[in-house]
């Protein structure tokens, strides 16, 4: 078991190959040198159950990726809870979301973070081959990697900040 005692996962998901789809690897990148130990930075490429053993034992996880809802434009950084994501019925465990992760977590007593939030940036095409940003995305990067390290700066001094920078998240976008 990976024993993480009270420690903070930053996870990014995607990929570099598919040109905005990287995004959230671009911004762990950036973020990684301006924590401290006690936040791990992880990028990969895996999803569904994969995702089980790569956030156990953490006390609280911060996941990065990309996103296209089509309700915002591109460049857009978007907050989400794990409560946010709808329960789907997938047609395999490889395909599994975060809400059937956190499940399966539960009932297998998987020690696993109390505290999950998910920044997604809307992005144009995260299915085409390339390397590189579309405009949106790489003017918007530097959002991205800020958004993440005041949440993390909110994890380790809870209580120092309130917290007045939803101005990003879906509740307060126009539809």
């Amino acid at each position: 078991m990976n024993e993480q005692n009270g420690r903070t996962l930053v996870l990014a998901l995607g990929n570099d190959l598919l040109g905005d789809d990287g995004v959230g690897l671009e911004a762990a990148r950036q973020i990684a040198g301006r924590v401290d130990g006690s936040v791990d930075v992880v990028q990969t490429g895996e999803a569904g159950l994969a995702l089980l053993e790569l956030m156990e034992g953490y006390a609280r996880a911060l996941l990065i990726d990309s996103v296209v809802t089509g309700r915002y434009p591109p460049g857009t950084v978007l907050e989400f809870q794990p409560e946010d994501f709808r329960r789907v019925v997938a047609p395999s465990p490889h395909y599994a979301g975060l809400p059937e992760v956190m499940e399966m977590a539960r009932r297998l007593q998987v020690v696993f973070p109390q505290e999950i939030r998910i920044l997604a940036m809307e992005v144009l095409n995260p299915y085409e081959f390339g390397i590189g940003f579309s405009e949106p995305v790489r003017t918007s990067l530097p959002r991205l990697v800020q958004r993440a390290l005041q949440i993390l700066d909110e994890w380790q001094n809870p209580g120092s900040q309130p917290d007045q920078h939803r101005q990003d998240s879906p509740a307060s976008q126009p539809s």
